[in-house]
């Protein structure tokens, strides 16, 4: 109960939930192993824990977009939202075709993922081509004026994970920055600064080996 009451207070949703923490499920997942039926069993359960769980043993190389798109319906907490993108989306060879779709919902944890999941991939899909990442410059400018909270913070992140990718985003970053300063909304302008004010910081640039 402890562990449930911390979790409410750091805006998670816990009507389904059990209060364990991530390292005790990241312990369960491995010695599971991968086990997509148990996955799907385990979402279907509803409980929180149970989902995070699924997320971290599910086959990426099994999972399908109608399976995506289900899971993604059932969202309703940032952590799963981010734990599923972390976990098991970006893995996926679905993850960079379902962004635009997931940008357009009106569900506010569905748009969360696809700037959860720009996140992940600029940080983890080493393979993918710097220029690919500016596909994406056009939803974060147009959603930069959603005021939903965890809309407007995965945007943020999202920008400022690209920026930090290389020094040829970080330059494509601070300019798309500037543009989203100019548009007339609380949250454009917050998540414009937010991203400047770490962009333009040298000492990212020693963090992230840019030059």
């Amino acid at each position: 109960e402890y562990n449930r009451q911390g979790m409410k207070r750091f805006g998670i949703n816990v009507d389904k939930a059990f209060g364990v923490n991530v390292p005790v499920m990241r312990k369960l997942a491995k010695r599971i192993g991968r086990n997509h039926d148990l996955a799907l069993k385990l979402w279907e359960s509803s409980y929180h824990e149970a989902r995070h769980v699924a997320t971290m043993i599910a086959d990426p190389k099994l999972t399908t977009k109608t399976l995506l798109n289900n899971w993604v319906k059932d969202f309703n907490s940032w952590d799963i939202v981010d734990g599923s993108c972390s976990n098991l989306i970006r893995k996926t060879d679905h993850a960079y075709e379902m962004i635009p779709k997931w940008a357009k919902s009106n569900k506010e944890f569905v748009r969360r993922t696809a700037f959860s999941l720009i996140a992940y991939l600029a940080v983890h899909d080493k393979k993918r081509n710097d220029e690919e990442f500016l596909q994406f410059f056009p939803l974060i400018k147009k959603y930069s004026t959603d005021e939903r909270n965890f809309v407007k913070k995965a945007v943020n992140w999202s920008l400022r994970q690209i920026g930090k990718r290389s020094s040829f985003l970080r330059e494509h970053a601070i300019k798309l920055a500037e543009e989203i300063k100019m548009i007339d909304s609380r949250s454009a302008k917050w998540i414009a600064n937010d991203a400047l004010r770490e962009l333009t910081n040298p000492k990212t640039f020693i963090r992230n080996n840019l030059k």
